[in-house]
């Protein structure tokens, strides 16, 4: 579970109808939902094909980070997270198809992708008001942009091959849709950057994104990552302090963004991930692009 991603809205039921009619009418176009993007064993990973598949990710959504982070927010219709991103966004999904429940499946994990082409319906990226994600996509006008969000995966499922199965499935996505560049949010527990000194002094002094893929924090919630001296970060302990969703995006090759932003309502310390595809290494593309690259074609 990947609580550095969540936000969540309420809805009014006229509200959560409509975004439902949308949804359904963006999923209806949506050639490639439903198709098998990878496949390790009984899991699958794959678009959510229907608008019943969106609300099953958004009641696991709902669960994990209601029960997990003991947040309370309560959709008007039913108990979901949902907001108005999701009508404008794919849904990925791992399924357990011997999971012996409704119609012999059951979502286990999400993952939610907004494109750059559809930000106009949901009037611009998710993250935009915590980093200037508009000024670095427009510093490459040539190049596609997707957004990664809304990682959850049930408790009894966070093993290493449901991981690499949700890569799988990104990676197949991005060569089904040209992906040039992955961005997202990601997140510290607490609200206190101190706590987490070492990590993030590290993630500056190693890891920042540099020139034409800086990105910062917005103006009035930058709040500085250059907590230590470079000569006092133990590197060896301070990537043993990162979250497990961070850790995953370097090693994909992912940068981070200028500045992190104190989320006081969500309780979290979040930062910016940068992942240009040509930069992914090689081993990884080899590795992930496995099955799914098949699944591609």
């Amino acid at each position: 579970m990947h609580p550095e991603n969540y936000r969540a809205e309420n809805h009014s039921a006229d509200v959560c109808q409509a975004a439902n009619a949308m949804l359904a009418r963006h999923l209806g176009s949506n050639q490639i939902a439903g198709d098998v993007l990878g496949r390790i064993g009984a899991l699958e990973v794959r678009l959510a094909s229907s608008g019943e598949d969106v609300r099953a990710a958004q009641r696991l959504r709902y669960d994990v980070f209601r029960h997990e982070l003991g947040l309370q927010a309560h959709s008007a219709v039913g108990q979901i997270d949902a907001d108005g991103y999701d009508e404008a966004c794919d849904h990925l999904i791992v399924v357990d198809t011997d999971f012996a429940g409704k119609a012999g499946r059951r979502i286990v994990g999400t993952y939610r992708l907004l494109r750059q082409d559809k930000i106009h319906l949901s009037g611009g990226f998710y993250s935009e008001s915590e980093f200037e994600l508009s000024q670095l996509a427009a510093r490459h006008p040539g190049l596609r942009f997707v957004e990664l969000g809304r990682s959850c995966v049930l408790p009894d499922y966070r093993s290493k091959r449901t991981i690499e199965l949700l890569w799988q499935g990104i990676w197949a996505y991005l060569n089904r849709h040209g992906i040039d560049v992955m961005v997202g949010c990601a997140s510290f527990r607490g609200t206190v950057p101190a706590l987490h000194a070492e990590a993030l002094s590290y993630l500056a002094a190693h890891c920042r994104a540099s020139g034409d893929w800086s990105i910062r924090a917005v103006g009035d919630r930058y709040h500085t990552m250059d907590l230590m001296p470079v000569e006092a970060i133990n590197p060896r302990s301070a990537l043993g302090a990162l979250p497990p969703l961070i850790k995953g995006y370097l090693r994909v090759g992912a940068k981070v963004g200028d500045g992190c932003v104190i989320d006081r309502e969500f309780g979290t310390v979040d930062v910016f991930m940068v992942m240009p595809v040509k930069d992914i290494g090689t081993r990884y593309i080899n590795y992930y692009g496995g099955d799914g690259q098949k699944l591609v074609a």
